[in-house]
């Protein structure tokens, strides 16, 4: 049986509820992610926050700045706090991986911050669940190609 602790990040990055929008803006386009859990200095899991949240932030209406590579970037004054979700789902590191992906279905969420001890010790992502099916069904085929032979 696969666990959430088998396919979750557990490098997770975070941010503070303090910071400003754009260092979720900088961290989404930078790091490549899509999903941030807002943490305290404790490492205590106050909301998330997604990629989309901050495009609904940071639309067409907010100042913009255009880099000499093209790139544009908005700039908004807004605390990561006004925009988080507060109480996110979360699951822990024992549950099975089948199970944090029937709660992303069903709450139509991509992913789900991993908690042990009332702290943030991973993150488990739509991504993580459709990668681990794609290896399944990669020795499924193996096994089937290597019986048949």
């Amino acid at each position: 049986m696969m666990k959430v602790k088998d396919l979750m990040t557990k490098k997770v990055i975070t941010i503070s509820a303090e910071d400003k929008v754009d260092q979720a803006f900088f961290r989404f386009h930078y790091d490549g992610i899509r999903h941030l859990p807002v943490v305290t200095d404790k490492g205590t899991l106050v909301g998330i926050i997604s990629d989309r949240d901050i495009k609904k932030v940071l639309g067409p209406r907010h100042k913009q700045h255009q880099q000499k590579d093209g790139t544009i970037l908005t700039v908004s004054a807004r605390k990561v706090r006004m925009v988080m979700r507060r109480q996110p789902v979360t699951i822990g590191p024992e549950e099975r991986a089948a199970t944090a992906a029937s709660i992303m279905v069903k709450k139509k969420i991509g992913a789900l911050p991993v908690i042990s001890n009332k702290k943030l010790v991973g993150i488990i992502t739509a991504t993580d669940i459709l990668k681990s099916f794609i290896d399944l069904c990669e020795q499924v085929d193996s096994f089937s190609q290597s019986v048949q032979s």
